[in-house]
């Protein structure tokens, strides 16, 4: 059994020695980039998309004032302007799918997503590795087929629609080194279509989407029962897709993983790095892929096996979605960008922004990350792949109580083997590679290895 042991640790950093070393700092860049956020900016875009007075997605596409068209139109070109900074390193485009006759689009109808890509320099190892931030730019009045009705859409979702342009106005000036991906999606009140068809563009052509971030309803503090609440913002995520299922499902389950499956683990990152770089707004994990009765862009992507979330403010006003503009009894209806909170919007662009510009800029996840347990034995021993990236620090060596929501504890080694002294029955381990600059993977399970 010793001689097992001594083949699996190899040349492994043992766990007191790991503790005299330190990881990098906090990335100095991604502080400046949540500093630049600007609730001006997203102000001035909430109400310039509610000026088009309807984005329904079978509204007008012809006028150059009112309709989904203009708003189109709109986004495309401010995207154009953001790009106009990042030295022909972000290109927009449209992303145009025809969906057929359902409930709520009586007849074909072309829905069109907008999108700027932010590339990095083509030739570095992280080149491939996808980050998706998006919203919807589509609205809706109380009816679901009123193409004619106002319906301002400014929390739903001209607020995730402007966090998406703040972020992408900030970042075209920075360089990273995984691509960033900026989307407002289209059909979404309408059944998820633009969201649905990217999502199946992107696993028919087998694209690497690390995540996908997806802003929907986050400019709102004020309830309907008059409750305010303007210091965090929730954070939806499933733990099991569709996808997981068979002897899948049946490991995790065995492994004790039933909440670290990739959107959840997705989550989990955000929580962490939003916190680090805007203490002050804090983010809740809500173990749910969406609320009751709603739904969201994130759902495709989660469902194909891409990791997802959904951003959503925590105190919702009924009065103010879905709802045509007017007034009743004294109460005032409709989504107005007057009911929008811009400073709890541009918190949520600041979390948004800490964990897509580490992430953009962290190394790729760590491969073949394993977890001895063909013999027993006292300790736990790790060992993974040596990344490739010439910037990587190390990795950071996560673990926690099986109980614990979030991580609780690291070690922090320059090798691809360790050997820690606690128990691996009682703890969770997950691994992270480390930039010099202090950027940090997405977490890595182990899975159980027989050597």
């Amino acid at each position: 059994m010793r001689r097992s042991l001594v083949a699996f640790v190899g040349s492994a950093i043992l766990y007191s020695i790991c503790f005299s070393q330190q990881p990098p700092a906090k990335n100095a860049v991604v502080k400046k980039i949540v500093n630049e956020i600007s609730a001006k900016n997203i102000r001035s875009s909430v109400e310039k998309l509610a000026s088009f007075g309807t984005r329904h997605t079978l509204s007008d596409t012809l006028s150059a004032t009112r309709g989904i068209g203009a708003a189109r139109r709109w986004i495309k070109s401010a995207f154009e302007q953001h790009a106009q900074s990042s030295g022909g390193r972000m290109t927009v485009d449209c992303f145009e799918t025809v969906v057929p006759p359902s409930p709520r689009v009586p007849s074909p109808t072309s829905v069109v997503d907008v999108v700027a890509t932010l590339r990095p320099d083509p030739s570095g190892p992280s080149a491939n590795r996808i980050i998706v931030v998006s919203g919807h730019y589509d609205s809706r009045a109380s009816n679901a087929l009123d193409a004619t009705s106002d319906a301002p859409g400014a929390d739903d979702d001209g607020s995730g629609t402007a966090l998406v342009l703040e972020l992408a106005r900030v970042m075209s000036k920075y360089r990273f080194d995984a691509t960033i991906v900026f989307i407002a999606f289209a059909g979404e009140e309408q059944g998820l279509y633009g969201s649905t068809a990217w999502a199946e563009m992107a696993k028919q052509r087998g694209l690497d989407v690390e995540a996908v971030f997806n802003n929907d309803i986050v400019g709102n503090i004020l309830a309907g029962d008059g409750t305010k609440e303007r210091g965090y913002v929730r954070v939806f995520s499933e733990a099991f897709s569709p996808l997981d299922t068979g002897r899948v499902f049946r490991l995790r389950n065995s492994l004790g993983l039933e909440n670290d499956g990739g959107s959840r683990s997705l989550a989990r990152y955000i929580k962490e790095i939003g916190e680090q770089y805007n203490p002050k707004f804090k983010v809740q994990l809500v173990y749910r892929l969406d609320r009751f009765l709603r739904g969201g862009d994130h759902r495709p992507f989660h469902e194909r096996g891409f990791r997802a979330v959904r951003f959503s403010e925590v105190k919702e006003d009924y009065d103010h979605q879905h709802q045509n503009v007017r007034k009743e009894d004294g109460r005032e209806y409709g989504d107005l960008p007057k009911f929008v909170d811009y400073d709890y919007c541009a918190n949520v662009a600041r979390i948004n922004a800490a964990a897509v510009a580490t992430l953009a800029g962290a190394p790729a996840p760590p491969r073949n990350v394993q977890i001895a347990t063909a013999q027993l034995w006292y300790d736990t021993m790790l060992r993974w792949n040596k990344n490739t990236e010439p910037d990587l620090a190390g990795y950071l060596v996560r673990y926690r109580e099986s109980d614990s929501p979030v991580w609780g504890k690291s070690v922090f080694t320059t090798d691809t083997t360790i050997s820690l002294k606690i128990s691996k029955d009682e703890f969770l381990f997950g691994l992270q590679a480390v930039d010099k600059e202090g950027n940090a993977s997405l977490v890595i399970l182990p899975m159980p290895s027989g050597r």
